[in-house]
């Protein structure tokens, strides 16, 4: 993968495209093990820039609901789920709504959540708090964890080299049909909504 050749940088690239419309669910959990495995004297430096690629990518989702505001994220996802959301915003606290989603695992989905806090006009100087606690428990965690258990981790990939290729390729490819999908939903909803007012007009 040429972004395990780019080391820290590639992390941070994968960070960006990770927490924006084109989710590669546990892509930069994998690229962080494998790098931390590879170097172990360097997993802090990998946990870190792992973390800075999710943060300024998590940001730029921000300002993105931040402009669009409520009517933009709910023509892109469920009203259901958003709903859920926003209570989580209202009652449980803009930080933990937030930072406990950037720890958990995939496949849950973040991008929603960071939506929402932009649209919600959740302060930025919170927003980057919560996203950056959260996101660093979960890569120092892995990068540690990738540090003690190297070698297994390493003859592992090793083996399965091939699949494990494959694997991330299904999900970058997933990721981005994904993303595309979503532009051309919202693309249409816009066309279908305008239609109206041009014929009473």
């Amino acid at each position: 993968m040429w972004l395990r050749r780019l080391g820290g940088p590639g992390l941070i690239l994968l960070g960006l495209a990770d927490n924006s419309f084109i989710p590669m669910p546990g892509g930069m959990d994998m690229l962080t093990i494998v790098l931390s495995a590879s170097h172990h004297g360097w997993w802090w430096y990998y946990a870190i820039m792992a973390t800075i690629g999710a943060v300024l990518g998590g940001y730029i989702t921000y300002r993105i609901g931040r402009k669009g505001g409520k009517e933009y994220i709910e023509s892109r996802f469920p009203k259901r789920r958003l709903a859920k959301i926003y209570d989580r915003f209202e009652h449980g606290g803009g930080f933990w709504a937030v930072c406990i989603p950037a720890m958990l695992p995939p496949p849950i989905p973040y991008v929603p959540f960071l939506l929402a806090a932009g649209a919600l006009d959740y302060p930025r100087r919170k927003f980057l708090a919560a996203i950056t606690v959260g996101r660093a428990i979960r890569y120092f965690l892995v990068a540690y964890l990738a540090h003690i258990y190297g070698k297994q981790i390493m003859g592992f990939v090793t083996r399965y080299y091939k699949p494990i290729l494959w694997i991330f390729i299904a999900m970058t490819a997933f990721g981005v049909l994904s993303g595309l999908f979503l532009y051309y939903k919202q693309k249409k909803t816009k066309r279908s909504s305008s239609k109206p007012a041009e014929q009473v007009a």
